[in-house]
This record gives structure tokens, sequence and C-alpha cells, in this order.
């Protein structure tokens, strides 16, 4: 016998929500990175795994929050605490390493597809493993075509989404390319839900463990969204992403070495003023350097 399955049970609030959760995630994420090529001389690794987990906890916030909503009528929905925290350290871990491949190698075309790749895994392992938390009365199967679709769907997001972070500078961009990630996560978790059809058992059975959606998850969301929320507030007052300098300074940071123009030290310059040059000439010195009365 199959389930009824609603996955707006709660109309379009959870959808929403969620999808707010997902952009604000990204955005801080994404800026981390930006950040973190804007002067690579600052503490890179902080900054990287800022917005791993900052993306991380985005990704978990969204999917829970979206399955708040879901419910099969002819059965109650449980969930695993343990598979529920381990679905978000894979988030974390698994986004991070993608992160820090764009972090460590630049804005290249084979290191954004690979963090890209990575990255789009990473929602995708998130989500089957929050997945695999819930239990209830029947045995959960999925259409294999629509879990492939939902894993492209992450993929091609989660690229596009780097590349616009770190290839074209400006607010507004991270913020368009937090939007594109917004979409990555949430549309990637909504095509997997399509894929979801319930075999319920023949007799109920009362066996199955695990705490209730607002037992579980509404407590357990309050710790990531109180992350996010500090965390906001250290990017929006970093002062290498809030002045325009930074942004300037990142076109040339993501240059390769050989295309960025050599810097002559300032006290090197002056110091070989009037000194003399290799055919043997003194080089003339500016007229405002003669001081004689």
């Amino acid at each position: 016998m199959q389930g009824t399955i609603d996955g707006f049970s709660y109309g379009l609030v959870t959808p929403v929500a969620a999808y707010i959760m997902a952009c604000l995630g990204s955005a801080l994420g994404l800026r981390c990175v930006v950040r973190s090529l804007l002067n690579q001389d600052s503490w890179r690794q902080g900054w990287l795994a800022l917005g791993a987990t900052a993306i991380g906890c985005g990704i978990w916030t969204m999917h829970f929050i979206a399955m708040i909503g879901f419910q099969v009528e002819e059965s109650a929905v449980r969930y695993d605490t343990g598979l529920t925290v381990i679905s978000l350290a894979v988030a974390i871990v698994v986004v991070g390493i993608g992160v820090f491949v764009v972090g460590y190698r630049g804005a290249t075309p084979v290191a954004l597809s690979a963090a890209g790749v990575v990255t789009g895994l990473g929602v995708a392992a998130m989500h089957y493993l929050g997945m695999a938390a819930l239990t209830l009365n029947g045995t959960i199967r999925y259409n294999t075509t629509t879990v492939a679709i939902s894993v492209v769907i992450a993929i091609v997001a989660a690229t596009a989404a780097l590349w616009a972070a770190v290839s074209i500078q400006g607010f507004l961009t991270s913020l368009g390319a937090s939007l594109v990630m917004g979409v990555a996560v949430s549309g990637m978790h909504y095509t997997g839900m399509a894929a979801v059809s319930v075999h319920l058992h023949e007799k109920s059975q009362n066996t199955w463990s695990g705490d209730s959606p607002t037992s579980l998850l509404l407590p357990m969301l309050i710790g990531p969204v109180i992350f996010l929320l500090l965390a906001s507030v250290v990017v929006m007052f970093d002062p290498l992403l809030v002045t325009g300098n930074g942004e300037r300074r990142g076109a040339s940071s993501l240059l390769r070495p050989e295309q960025q123009l050599p810097r002559i030290p300032r006290q090197s310059a002056v110091r070989d003023i009037g000194q003399p040059a290799p055919g043997g000439q003194r080089t003339p010195a500016p007229p405002w350097t003669d001081r004689r009365p």
C-alpha cells in the first residue's frame, strides 16, 4: 500500500523560510571565500572554515525546515537524532573540501569545476543522509532517475554560484550568487523529495523509534540559525568587504603571478635616485631634491 505524501502541510511557510536560510548561509559562505582571496595574507584557513560552516549550516537548516512540512497521512514521522546530527557534520566537511579547493587553487576552470562537483555532492549527501534519519511505518523508496536529476541540479548550480562569487567581484554579484546557490539547495531538495514514495507496512508497527519533527528539529535548528546570524555580523562589518578597496584588490589577486604587474618597493626607488646607472652615468636627481640655499 502506497502512503499519501504531503510535502507542504504548512503551505508556503516552510519552503519560503527554507529558501531564505539557504540563501543566507550561501551568501555568508561565498563572501568568506571572496574574503580569503582578497587578502591572502590574512588568516585564510579561518575564513574558508567559516565559509564552509556557513554553507553547511545553511544547507542543513534549509533541509530540516522544509522537512517540518513533510508528512505521511497514514503514518507518524519520526527522526533519528544521531543521523540528524551526522548529516550536519557531513554537510560542513564535504562542502569544506570544495571551499578549500577554491580558496587555495583560485578561480581556475579546473578548480571551480572540482569545487562545484564536490560542493554539489555535499548538498546531495546531506539531503539523503537527512532522509535516512527519517523513520515511519513503512519503507521509503526513491526513483533513480529523479535522484540523478537532483544531484545534477546541485552540482551545476553550486558550480555556477562559486564561479560568480570569485570571478566577478562586487556585493551585488555575491548576492546574486547566493540566490543561485539557494536555488541549488532548494531545487535539489524538492526534486529529491519528488523521487520519494512510501510503501506502508501491512500492519501498523509502533516499534520505530525517534523524535517528532517539532520536538527534535525545532530545538536543533536554533543553534545553526544563531550561528548564521552571528556570522553575518562578522562578515557584514569586515572592513575589506565593506569598503571598495577590497573589491578592487580582489580583481588582481585572482590573476596568476605572471599576469600581475611587478611592484617596485618604494624605499628602493627613493634610494636609487642619484645613484650611478649600470653604464657609469649618474641618474640626475629631481629638482625638488636640491636643498642648496
